[in-house]
């Protein structure tokens, strides 16, 4: 059932994103890029912006409402007159409160044995906490109240849109080389008696082939910003509780990062972690999280 249901999500998500974004290419009157003549740059670099940025901008829409649905993330009713949930709705709004936040984010619990706590949402006013049950099994009010203040460090240091951002400009730049590149590559020793369905195959796989090499360089570049953030989220929850809290929080996790969720274990899932599995090697470089004992260790020789 939740198979089907994340499967329905990702068909619904993606129509809404194409009719979206064809409407706005529509309202420019953005023209086919690929012309008798050759390329027009200008209508190349529109097409990339707006599918690059407008991609990215609309998940950070949908952002709230797609970790509910593929977390199974419940709001905490206010009124809840279950202790432990209390608790966390009161220790949240207090750690808002001593980080000036003006609104204050929706808090919600979902199952999993893995200890996990995730920000989201498009904007403080639309923000979102969730924390695992697992979490709030396992986990002191003092490890409790470092890993909230981290997660509310990404709310007020606003990661989520720095990071659409950054993926936006990523999506655009990869999108545009490499169509640029393709039509140079498909176009080299073709003369004019040359059949054009034969150049636009060659030009198309040209796409596919460069679209993959620099969205892999583009994760590269995408994960190292991450993992600053990662380390600035860190710096911050620990302004809020202190960092002896935030180094216990950030123990507690190293302590059992061995307990994984294999329904969550998949990439798409890393922006919805506060931490991931240490990769070994050149792997390091497409990691979103640093290394817990390395975020532990910038902790304790800052300030």
């Amino acid at each position: 059932m939740a198979i089907a249901k994340r499967i329905f999500l990702f068909i619904i998500v993606n129509i809404l994103v194409i009719t979206m974004l064809t409407a706005v290419l529509s309202l420019f009157n953005v023209k086919p890029y690929l012309q008798s003549y050759g390329i027009d740059y200008t209508s190349l670099m529109i097409f990339c912006l707006v599918w690059g940025m407008g991609g990215a901008f609309i998940s950070l829409a949908l952002s709230k409402v797609m970790a509910k649905w593929m977390m199974g993330v419940k709001i905490i009713d206010p009124n809840t007159t279950n202790s432990e949930l209390r608790n966390l709705l009161s220790t949240v709004h207090s750690l808002c409160q001593s980080a000036h936040m003006t609104h204050m984010p929706e808090v919600g619990v979902y199952e999993s044995n893995e200890l996990n706590a995730f920000a989201t949402g498009p904007s403080q006013k639309h923000s979102l906490i969730a924390v695992s049950t697992g979490l709030l099994r396992r986990m002191s009010q003092q490890e409790l109240e470092g890993v909230l203040s981290h997660e509310i460090t990404h709310i007020t240091n606003g990661d989520m849109v720095t990071m659409t951002l950054i993926q936006g400009v990523v999506n655009a730049f990869v999108m545009f080389l490499a169509r640029a590149l393709a039509f140079v590559f498909s176009n080299l020793g073709r003369d004019k008696n040359s059949s054009s369905s034969g150049s636009y195959l060659g030009y198309t796989l040209f796409v596919f082939l460069f679209q993959f090499v620099f969205m892999i360089l583009g994760s590269i570049v995408v994960a190292w910003f991450s993992r600053i953030r990662e380390f600035r989220a860190d710096l911050g929850g620990s302004y809020i509780v202190g960092k002896e809290k935030m180094i216990a929080a950030l123990e507690a996790l190293r302590r059992t990062e061995q307990i994984q969720d294999p329904k969550q274990a998949k990439p798409s899932f890393a922006s919805m972690k506060i931490s991931t599995p240490k990769k070994m090697g050149w792997m390091k470089l497409f990691s979103s999280h640093p290394p817990l004992e390395e975020r532990i260790t910038r902790l304790k020789e800052s300030f």
